[in-house]
This record gives C-alpha cells, structure tokens and sequence, in this order.
C-alpha cells in the first residue's frame, strides 16, 4: 500500500515479568490482523530504541504497563501528541526510562508522530517469572480490540488484511 501513512503499534514491555509483558501481549493479539500500511512491534522499553521506532512515523500507538495506583487492569488512553504522560506512571517500569521519556525527547526534537497515542494498561504484578494477573489479561483483550477498532477506522481497507 504505497503512499498510506507510515503507522506503527509497539507492545512494550518484559515478557519474563507479570504484568509488564501486558503491551507485548496486545501486540502479539494484533499481528496479522489489521492493515497492511501498519506495522506491529515489540520492544523491550529502552529511550533510545523507542525513539528510532518513533522517527518518522505519521501515527504510533504504543502499549506498556503503568504503576498509577489504579486497580489492576484499569486502561488509560493518552493522546501522548496532546498531552503529556502521568508523571511517575511508568517510573516503576522494569525496562528503565521508557516511553514517556522517549515520547518527551521525540517531542522536544520535534519528531513526536503527529498521532501518538498511548494505551496504559494498570499492573498489578511484576515478578520474573510471574504471568500476566487475570486482570491484566482482561485489559490486555479489551485493549486488543479497542486498538483493532481505532486502527481500521483510522486506515480503512477495502480487503481482508494478510495474516
């Protein structure tokens, strides 16, 4: 699909601890399921590599756990080229800065995508080892499909997408 805007969806997180593979789970829901002008990652969290995933990107839609001390599985939406992330959200993230500070250093470079939303999804567990919390997993379903539905909308399509 030559000349569709660049978008990009990146599951964040450490798959070996709890909760914190909850953005890594919704990309891995979404893979192969939603048009072909969109491309699905995972990350492990670290500034840098976030930021060359952002550079020239039109849309991106990043997924990772936060610590905002809501319940266990609550899922924020966060317009992140509107407003700024919760302070201290994903400070307790286990894979160190992260996405706000690689959304604040894209948006002080002035190459933050012009859509860049963030879906926050509350966890509760981070042990190594430990699975996703029921909670967690729900959240990871439900913004699985909210996703779906905002990436079509976004980037109608006329076909079914390629698995």
């Amino acid at each position: 699909m030559s000349g569709a805007p660049r978008c990009i969806v990146l599951g964040i997180g450490n798959p070996d601890r709890g909760d914190d593979a909850a953005g890594r789970e919704v990309a891995r829901r979404l893979r192969g399921t939603l048009p072909e002008c969109v491309t699905v990652a995972e990350a492990d969290g670290e500034t840098s590599d976030l930021l060359a995933r952002l550079d020239g990107a039109d849309a991106a839609y990043l997924i990772d756990a936060c610590v905002s001390g809501a319940p266990a599985g609550t899922v924020q939406r966060i317009d992140a080229a509107r407003e700024p992330l919760p302070p201290g959200a994903f400070g307790l993230s286990t894979h160190g800065l992260g996405p706000a500070d690689a959304i604040g250093l894209a948006c002080a470079l002035d190459r933050l995508p012009e859509t860049c939303v963030v879906y926050a999804i509350e966890g509760a567990a981070f042990e190594t080892g430990a699975p996703l919390s029921p909670a967690v997993a729900d959240a990871v379903d439900t913004v699985a499909g909210r996703l779906r539905d905002e990436l079509f909308a976004f980037h109608p399509i006329e076909e079914t997408p390629h698995a």
